[in-house]
Parts: C-alpha cells; structure tokens; sequence
C-alpha cells in the first residue's frame, strides 16, 4: 500500500496541516519541523502524484518569458510558439506573461529579471544575454527560489535550473565538419558571421567550429552584424569585396535575410561552401535557390515546450525526464527539406532530417 500523507504527519508527529504546507512549500513552518516532515517523507518513500494534486487544487503556473524584439526570423517564431501556449485551452493550467526587450541588450534583460522577479511567477524563462549584469540578476532569481531556464542562448549552469536549447558546440563542430567536407581543400579561406559575440550560443558555435577544423582552413575575423539584414548585407558584400578567395562562409546566427541578399547581389561565383542555422522561409528558399549548402536547425517549438515542462517540475519539486528535454541538432539539405505545415512557411515539421546531435 502506498504511503500517504497521513503516514507522513503520524512518522514527523505533526498536523495534517503542517504537512501540506511542507508539501506546498507554503510558509508559516519552522525550518527544524520542514526537515522533520522531509525526514518523514524520504524514511516512508511518500512519493506524490504531482498531476492529481495540481487538478484537484486547479493550480495554475504563472510562468514569465522574456524574449529579444527585432525581426529575427527565428525568434519571431519562438514568439509565436510562446504565445500558442498562451493561446491553449486552460487545462494546460499555464498563465504565461510575454516580455519582449531590446536584442542584445543586456541590462534590459536584467531588468525584465528584475522585474519578474518581483512578480512572484512560477517560474522564468529567458533567452539570455551572457553579460555580467545578466549574470547578475540571474543569481538574484535562483536567491528568491523562482525556476530559471534558459532559452536558446545560455548562461552556463551555475546561473540557472536548466537549459531549453541545442548542445551550440555541437553545433559549431558539425558545421566544421560539412564545411571541411564541402570546400575539399588545404588552408580554404573561411569567412564567419555572427549576431553578437554576447550571446554564449553564437561564441559555442564559433569555438566548435574553430575546433573541427583545426589548422586545415583559415579562418578570418568574425563579422557581427547585429541580427540586422541591412547591415549584415553590407559586412558580406564588403567581405567578397576584399576577400574574393574565400572559400566558405558559416552563418552561426541569424543574419541570413543579409547574407542572401549579398549572395544574390554579388556579380562572381559564390563561394563553395555556405552554411547556415535555423531553417525559415529565407533560408528555405536559399536552399532551394543553390544560394545556401546546408542548414543546422533547431525546433522552437520543441524548446518552448521543455521550458514550461521543466518549470512546472521544478515548481512541483520533481525531476524532469531529461532524454524528453533533449534538443535535437536537424541538418537540412536541399535534398531533404520538409513540407512546409502552413503557407507561410514558419511552422516546419523535421521529416527524414539528418541528426548531428551527439
């Protein structure tokens, strides 16, 4: 027979009552009773059925997503995602605040921390800026007991409970890997292009990428366009300007509306060899264009729904099934694109992908 939670009040010698709130990490109990009644629990093996209790008491999770503005393709998608959860049937029993701050901005991320923080949600979600201010206030959630997952882009483990998102050096490497593959020769001239060297998931990208290609290519300075279409086309067109021998180019964020505009401008051959993260309408139609080799990907939705997982078991006090959180690395080429689930292209199902996970 199961153990119940009037066999944890008889074995801690305390009130029905007082075990609730331990159960419900709700205040008013004396820190030596909490360890009793915990003491009591892990000595009986009271093991809680978490979804039970939640229906029986209607519980709804107050979660807060910040998320970067701008038009990054990708993040736009990851907005709409967010709010597809805000738009679920209320049985999901999530109430989800969306918070959008400047891209690459990280004192406003701190202060949408901050600002969470003082709302007492269930739990945070945030694509992080890897400043030090960021860090900061990341430390100040984790202080006040609230959930912290990062989303996309990381702070490392020590700031936060978990993160929803790609293995980015992974990534980086199996970039590497294709761009090796495809430009077949010694000391190529690669080019790189990034968003921001703020954001750990781009400086991930770029070190495991280094690292699979060793001392076989030349790998120049990294360009930084911001997201931003405009000024990335002009980093590209400027780049094959000077460097008409570059060989390859890897996009390891999210200029990609830039760099196929300067491909499409461009009045020579492109280089062999270019790669790219997160397959959109853009970098589809590059794809299927011969502007663009091969595209890493990542399924926001995938990630949007791990991180309201792993905060409501975080919130309940139970692990999360870890191998269910994993974030797959998809590698598409024009041989293996997927059907597109609406007409607009941003919703795409991964069907017959290649995983360069590991």
């Amino acid at each position: 027979m199961r153990p119940t939670v009037h066999d944890i009040a008889a074995e801690a010698g305390v009130s029905l009552a007082t075990v609730d709130r331990v159960l419900n990490r709700r205040p008013g109990v004396k820190a030596a009773t909490r360890m009793r009644v915990e003491a009591a629990i892990a000595a009986i093996g009271f093991v809680r059925d978490m979804a039970a209790a939640n229906l029986a008491k209607s519980r709804v999770y107050p979660f807060t997503f910040i998320l970067p503005a701008g038009d990054n393709s990708f993040m736009r998608g990851l907005e709409q995602h967010v709010r597809d959860a805000m738009a679920r049937p209320s049985a999901d029993r999530v109430a989800i605040s969306l918070v959008i701050v400047p891209p690459f901005d990280g004192a406003a991320v701190a202060r949408a921390l901050d600002a969470a923080i003082s709302n007492e949600p269930a739990g945070i979600a945030v694509v992080a800026v890897d400043a030090p201010d960021v860090v900061d206030a990341a430390r100040r959630v984790q202080a006040s007991g609230i959930p912290l997952v990062t989303l996309v882009s990381d702070l490392g483990p020590s700031c936060r409970d978990h993160f929803a998102g790609i293995d980015n050096h992974a990534a980086g490497r199996t970039a590497g890997s294709l761009m090796r593959r495809f430009v077949g020769q010694e000391r190529a001239t690669i080019a790189v292009l990034a968003g921001s060297m703020l954001v750990r998931d781009h400086r991930d990208r770029l070190d495991g990428f280094r690292a699979a290609l060793s001392d076989t290519c030349r790998v120049l300075p990294v360009l930084e366009g911001q997201d931003d279409p405009a000024a990335t086309e002009r980093l590209i067109a400027n780049l094959l300007a000077r460097h008409p021998d570059v060989a390859g180019i890897y996009s390891l964020g999210a200029g990609n509306r830039g760099l196929i505009a300067a491909l499409q401008r461009h009045d020579r051959p492109r280089p062999r060899a270019v790669i790219a993260h997160e397959l959109t309408p853009h970098t589809r139609a590059a794809l299927e264009g011969d502007l663009i080799d091969a595209v890493l990907n990542q399924d926001a939705g995938h990630e949007v729904r791990s991180a309201i997982r792993v905060l409501k078991a975080k919130a309940d006090g139970i692990p999360a099934v870890e191998a269910q959180e994993r974030i797959r690395i998809d590698i598409f080429l024009k041989d293996n694109l997927p059907f597109a689930d609406d007409a607009d292209g941003m919703s795409l199902r991964p069907s017959g992908a290649a995983s360069g996970a590991n």
